[in-house]
């Protein structure tokens, strides 16, 4: 059975559905849910002014996603648009981004991915125009496995409809990818999922940047990543909930 931190994945099951003597969270609705996700990213680095967007879709087949004209950091839940399958805007003033094809075509070619997060990430971002996939040298870096798929061949913008298929393919089955000089994809089953996998690359990204530039280091072999991965299958426990807190904290209107 896999360890992490002296945990068993048993442990972590137990864990996970047992939140202790309070709800971890007010009943949100889904638009809520998505419009925390953007301020919760912002404040982990995934920020490029109003650049980058994260779908969700909903059980009915229609699509959650944030507004092209609205800053992640000024979301709230009455902003984030409704689209149907096809990306036609159901239920909003607001326009959606030209580049929301690759979305569409990602929700389209992959029935287990409900999430699409797209942007231009600090730390991320750096590795990607680097063309360079970066080390794992820490446990939190390896909440998420090894495998980071990087997609270079670069031909501009997803507005296109043909350059977003190319990366839909390129990406597969992966559950996260860096972007040739452009940016980070990750895609995840649900939100709590997605959200540790931006968080992880990240996270990884930027631990990496700072070991190599300080002079080096050793990183994890694959073994030993696979040993300190999070094996649940909801994740690490709390955590969304635990930023999703910190945000409500910071600004209640979220959630209007």
């Amino acid at each position: 059975m896999k360890k992490y931190d002296g945990v068993n994945k048993a442990m972590l099951d137990r864990f996970a559905t047992r939140p202790g003597r309070k709800p971890l969270l007010p009943e949100l609705s889904e638009k809520a849910q998505v419009a925390l996700m953007c301020r919760m990213l912002i404040k982990e680095g995934w920020d490029e002014h109003i650049a980058g967007h994260i779908t969700y879709r909903l059980a009915n087949g229609n699509i959650l996603t944030n507004p092209w004209e609205v800053a992640w950091s000024e979301l709230t839940a009455s902003d984030i648009v409704t689209l149907d399958p096809k990306g036609k805007v159901i239920d909003s003033d607001w326009n959606v981004t030209p580049a929301i094809g690759l979305h569409l075509q990602l929700h389209a070619a992959r029935p287990d991915v409900h999430v699409v997060i797209h942007n231009h990430p600090h730390w991320s971002g750096i590795w990607a125009c680097m063309q360079k996939v970066p080390p794992v040298y820490d446990q939190a870096s390896a909440y998420c496995g090894v495998d980071l798929p990087l997609y270079n061949e670069y031909e501009g913008t997803f507005e296109d409809e043909s350059t977003s298929m190319s990366a839909v393919e390129a990406l597969g089955d992966a559950k996260w990818a860096l972007l040739a000089n452009h940016g980070s994809l990750v895609v995840g089953k649900d939100l709590r999922q997605a959200h540790l996998r931006a968080i992880t690359l990240e996270w990884r990204s930027k631990r990496a940047y700072q070991v190599e530039t300080g002079g080096g280091g050793t990183p994890l072999n694959d073994a030993e990543v696979e040993k300190v991965a999070i094996a649940d299958k909801n994740g690490f426990p709390f955590i969304w909930e635990a930023m999703a807190r910190k945000e409500l904290r910071l600004d209640p209107s979220i959630i209007d």
